[in-house]
C-alpha cells in the first residue's frame, strides 16, 4: 500500500470535494485521527488499519493515492 501522507490525504479530499467530516463518514476513522494525520501532529505514520480504511474510502470513490516520493492523489478508474 502507498504511504498515507498528509499531502496525499488533502489532495484526495480536494479531488472529491470532501471535508474531514466526509472522510470520517466514508472511512469510519475518527475525525480527531484524520485531523491529527493531516496536520502532522503524530510523530509516526498512522496504524496500518487506519491507513487502509482511509485509502479504501478514497479508492471506493475513484481516487488513487500516489507514493514513491510524489505525495498526492489522482482520479483513477471510476468505481464499479
Amino acid at each position: 500500500m502507498t504511504e498515507l501522507t498528509p499531502a496525499a490525504m488533502r489532495a484526495a479530499r480536494a479531488l472529491l470535494k470532501w471535508t474531514m467530516r466526509d472522510l470520517e463518514r466514508e472511512s469510519g476513522v475518527a475525525l480527531a485521527t484524520i485531523n491529527a494525520i493531516e496536520n502532522s501532529k503524530r510523530p509516526r505514520p498512522p496504524q496500518a488499519a487506519t491507513a487502509t480504511k482511509i485509502a479504501q474510502a478514497f479508492a471506493d470513490h475513484g481516487v488513487e493515492l500516489l507514493g514513491d516520493g510524489k505525495p498526492g492523489a489522482r482520479l483513477g478508474q471510476c468505481p464499479p
